[in-house]
């Protein structure tokens, strides 16, 4: 088996590693085998992935089954962010119900994000829980939506609405794969590694800020060690605090403005998930500093960060209404006692909880930034 690292996510009976590094993929068969106990041969696994993954590495994972003599077949959706909805739902509930499972299935999240978040609900309320693994193949996946059990699907009211709290059994995490990705595709995932610098880690930050265009031009080591590094604190974040009860909700620095601008876009290809948190990200450090909450000039350094490798940091130009934008954002997960919970910074690398922002400050905020 190739060299990689490892992660445990600590869960009690639930915990799961993390595995990192390239050419792991190669050895998936191998590394899921055990999961599927003494009979694997006797055990189906069902990859659900979509066409443009499968184009480019569906033939890999499927040597690497095949040779550890595991059973398989593959369901394939279509990319893209409206796949994640109550139709695809029904439709990939049918395709593997059709096919026949048992408990002993398991489901493999073979993609991004999208294919993730999908299978996994899927997973957690076919014949009322099967296990899956995750095998995220983007940025933004193996560093963010591929760790902590978070699965849904989008609604018309807004982003990941519908979904459970479900653990994969394991992640493997292809460094390798990261090869094959747009370049917009791996900068909407550097986002979320930015993310974890600003809320938990100013070293890692200005690890970043030296590294960050190394690692968006292809240095394998450099993607690696920042996988690594964004995986660990979200481990640690999640086996405190697994359903967002508390410091998880930090984990969501950027996204109540990202996801707004998402749903107003119609969930898009006009602005990508990690774009939308991009921009977010700024917004709610100039938010922090408008309420004194962080001193001045974070905000204009996480932006020039951004504008240096290739990401969005203004709302601007995307024909946004402010008012639309915070009707969006009073739709949110996070609203409690009916007002909107914002991730705010102290300091980079200091992120805080705030419950108790002023409409007013949120409003003057984007109407001069929309402008």
């Amino acid at each position: 088996m190739s060299k990689h690292s490892t992660i445990e996510v600590s869960l009690g009976d639930r915990s799961y590693e993390i595995r990192i590094g390239k050419d792991v993929l190669a050895t998936a068969g191998e590394q899921l085998a055990p999961l599927l106990g003494e009979h694997a041969a006797g055990r189906s696994v069902i990859i659900v992935t979509d066409a443009n993954v499968a184009s480019l590495h569906l033939t890999t994972l499927e040597a690497s089954l095949d040779a550890s003599c595991i059973a398989h077949r593959t369901i394939v959706m279509e990319p893209g962010e409206h796949t994640k909805d109550f139709a695809h739902l029904e439709r990939l509930l049918d395709d593997i119900l059709g096919g026949g499972i048992e408990r002993g299935s398991m489901l493999v999240a073979f993609g991004g994000g999208v294919i993730g978040d999908l299978t996994g609900f899927t997973a957690a309320i076919a014949l009322r829980g099967i296990d899956f693994v995750q095998i995220p193949t983007t940025l933004l996946a193996q560093v963010d939506s591929s760790v902590g059990g978070k699965t849904g699907i989008n609604t018309r009211q807004g982003k990941n609405l519908v979904g459970a709290f479900y653990q994969p059994r394991m992640v493997l995490a292809d460094i390798g794969a990261l090869a094959t990705l747009p370049t917009r595709e791996l900068l909407a995932g550097y986002a979320e590694v930015v993310k974890y610098g600003v809320i938990r880690d100013a070293g890692f930050f200005q690890w970043l800020e030296k590294n960050g265009s190394d690692l968006i031009g292809g240095n394998e080591a450099l993607r690696e060690e920042a996988v690594a590094v964004s995986c660990k604190a979200k481990a640690d974040v999640v086996s405190t605090d697994e359903r967002e009860q508390g410091e998880r909700a930090l984990l969501n620095l950027g996204h109540t403005f990202g996801h707004a601008m998402e749903a107003e876009t119609g969930f898009s290809d006009t602005l990508l998930h990690g774009e939308s948190v991009a921009i977010g990200m700024v917004l709610a450090l100039e938010l922090s500093e408008r309420l004194g909450l962080c001193p001045e000039g974070r905000a204009a350094r996480l932006a020039r960060h951004l504008d240096a490798v290739g990401l969005p940091s203004g709302p601007a130009g995307y024909g946004f209404d402010a008012d639309r934008l915070i009707a969006h954002m009073q739709k949110d997960k996070k609203v409690h006692g009916g007002k909107i919970t914002f991730i705010l910074a102290n300091e980079i690398g200091q992120g805080i909880i705030a419950r108790d922002v002023p409409p007013d400050a949120v409003r003057k905020l984007l109407m001069e930034r929309l402008a």
